[in-house]
């Protein structure tokens, strides 16, 4: 990776990086509350040997600096902690104390620092005095030899213990400047790492690598789509209106040579957004005069009813088991003469019922009235319903989610269609960021509620080089896209 992509990460996962360190500054403030303060109090000893003249001063002094090192060991044993707490009566054991007691030798000096920590400042002053003030009595016991009265080495007092103003611990500032570097740091790293195992698509150049198939759009999440779905709830040259128009011409350049088109409208899964966008491609197909059928393909989990507020009882199911004909189920619907067949009567077999003969008629019927049938269909992995009405369709259009459908599930999907001889015709990536910012568990009770969450968006439109492309009479698909938010299941 290069540091671009890095930047690139950061950029795009800042909050995950700024809730890793906040989330460290907030777990070391709490720890320092928490934790006790520490006082420490420091006295220093001069080590020295007696000598009559210089020869015998440097050699004393080679002697101390050789033995200091030694006495910064004593110093914290149990021999001098046992004798400190035995003088001042103290109500704790010897090992207690000797792990309060810390010791240091300046370097290049006979200079031995001692320092004992305690929760109460007076009390740190107190056993740093008694243990300096033990040892240096401790090391005449020790340095004497027997039948003299003239210790070889001696320990004197330089500096006494003094009061500590401020606890040696915890230091807020300390601890909260090192958990944000820990937490930032940990917050860069699980970004890079949820990039690297992220198979979800990001670009659009990774789902038409992955798909082999041109991109006709690419959808903008927005939340507020969900309190207005379809586009003729807003203006005529709003920016969702005028992405759905740009969306139907791409789609329009693809079979240009039909007279007729047939078109399935899927996912991989649930919740990638495909009814709402699929309702709006055949809103915007009829305003530009085209004669549109909007067929309720998902006998599921029937949607489209309930966006266009139409009849849902008769529909396709019904004109299948012959109880009605086409002419008695079609549904106008608005104003520019799109025609609507709602899904009917949810059956017990709709994959059994969709590969029927009946099926087959009603789309060659369909087909002779209608220049473009526009068919919602399931999710293509959880149920087989998709696929089927794909293979007797011109093509499908597959709808993926932005950083929730995965490269397995949109390869699986792919390769369903490949399976029944279905044709691939675009893809649309739908809930992308806003550009000013920038599993199979369908189960078979997908007809029978809604899943929580499900919401639909739309947002802004961007086109790069699409009206060329259009006025050219070739696909506009690599050279364009098309931004608007949808999202529901």
């Amino acid at each position: 990776m290069e540091l671009r992509d890095y930047l690139r990460i950061l950029r795009r996962r800042w909050l995950l990086v700024v809730g890793c360190m906040l989330a460290a500054i907030t777990v070391a403030v709490g720890v320092t509350l928490w934790l006790t303060p520490q006082y420490s109090s420091e006295s220093r000893l001069f080590i020295s040997t007696p000598q009559s003249n210089s020869s015998e001063a440097f050699q004393g002094s080679q002697f101390s600096m050789e033995r200091v090192t030694s006495y910064a060991d004593l110093i914290t044993g149990e021999a001098v902690a046992a004798r400190v707490v035995e003088n001042l009566g103290l109500n704790m054991s010897a090992d207690e104390l000797s792990e309060q007691i810390t010791s240091e030798v300046i370097p290049e000096t006979v200079i031995l620092s001692v320092s004992v920590t305690d929760t109460n400042p007076e009390q740190a002053q107190e056993l740093t005095q008694a243990v300096a003030d033990t040892f240096a009595s401790y090391i005449v016991a020790l340095e004497t030899p027997p039948g003299t009265d003239n210790p070889a080495v001696k320990a004197t007092v330089v500096d006494g213990a003094g009061v500590p103003e401020s606890p040696d611990s915890p230091q807020p500032l300390r601890n909260i400047g090192l958990a944000a570097i820990l937490g930032l740091l940990v917050g860069i790293g699980v970004a890079v790492l949820r990039d690297v195992l992220d198979n979800t698509f990001k670009t659009p150049g990774d789902l038409e690598a992955v798909t082999e198939a041109p991109l006709l759009g690419a959808i903008t999440y927005d939340k507020e789509a969900a309190k207005k779905p379809l586009i003729t709830s807003l203006g005529t040259h709003s920016p969702r209106t005028e992405a759905f128009r740009v969306l139907r011409t791409n789609l329009q350049f693809v079979d240009v040579d039909r007279n007729s088109k047939v078109i399935v409208v899927t996912s991989s899964v649930p919740l990638e957004g495909k009814t709402t966008t699929t309702t709006n491609l055949a809103i915007t197909l009829a305003q530009a005069g085209q004669r549109v059928a909007l067929v309720e393909g998902d006998l599921r989990r029937p949607r489209v009813s309930e966006y266009t507020s139409l009849e849902p009882s008769v529909g396709v199911t019904t004109v299948l088991v012959g109880k009605l004909t086409l002419d008695d189920t079609l549904q106008s619907w608005g104003n520019d003469g799109l025609s609507v067949l709602t899904s009917g009567a949810i059956p017990p077999n709709p994959s059994e019922l969709i590969q029927t003969q009946a099926m087959d008629d009603l789309l060659v019927e369909l087909r002779r009235r209608f220049d473009v049938i526009i068919v919602d269909a399931p999710p293509l992995l959880p149920v087989t319903d998709a696929a089927l009405l794909a293979s007797q369709a011109d093509g499908a259009v597959l709808v993926v989610r932005h950083g929730k459908t995965t490269r397995d599930q949109v390869t699986h999907s792919v390769d369903r269609l490949d399976n029944v001889g279905a044709r691939l015709l675009g893809t649309v990536l739908n809930m992308t960021p806003h550009p000013a910012k920038s599993s199979y568990g369908y189960g078979y009770g997908y007809g029978y509620g809604d899943a929580p969450g499900e919401s639909s968006g739309y947002g802004r439109y961007r086109m790069g080089k699409t009206s060329k492309a259009s006025q050219n009479g070739t696909p506009a698909s690599q050279d364009s896209t098309t931004s608007v938010s949808t999202g529901e299941r």
